[in-house]
């Protein structure tokens, strides 16, 4: 199931810190950013293996993640605040600000056989 973990983040007059070293619970592997985003949706998908974790760095934008049993929206909306997202977890990225910059981080390199893009199919 998706969970937020707070990013540990020094503050001065001079400004902030966030500090990821410790924080992210998995060793990375892969690391990419989305910006520059129109009113498109983006992810759709979830993993055989691969963790992530996202942070919007700047900006904001809503993630929706879907475990199969519940739903939940997750605004991402400060850069201290990361969303894990686990195997199990069919999540979609929408209503991007115009600034907004999603940095994600993956337990594993690329590999096009590790994605689900078939959302999960709920009883009415």
């Amino acid at each position: 199931m998706a969970y937020l973990i707070h990013i540990p983040t020094f503050t001065d007059n001079r400004g902030h810190l966030s500090v990821l070293d410790e924080a992210i619970p998995f060793d990375i592997k892969r690391i990419f950013y989305i910006y520059g985003v129109d009113n498109s949706a983006r992810g759709g998908h979830r993993h055989h293996t691969t963790v992530q974790a996202a942070i919007c760095i700047q900006g904001s934008c809503t993630i929706i993640n879907d475990n199969s049993d519940v739903t939940e929206h997750f605004e991402m909306d400060t850069p201290e605040k990361c969303l894990i997202l686990e195997t199990q977890d069919w999540h979609v990225m929408t209503n991007f600000s115009p600034d907004a910059i999603l940095l994600v981080m993956a337990s594993t390199s690329f590999n096009a056989k590790d994605y689900i893009f078939e959302p999960y199919q709920h009883s009415a």
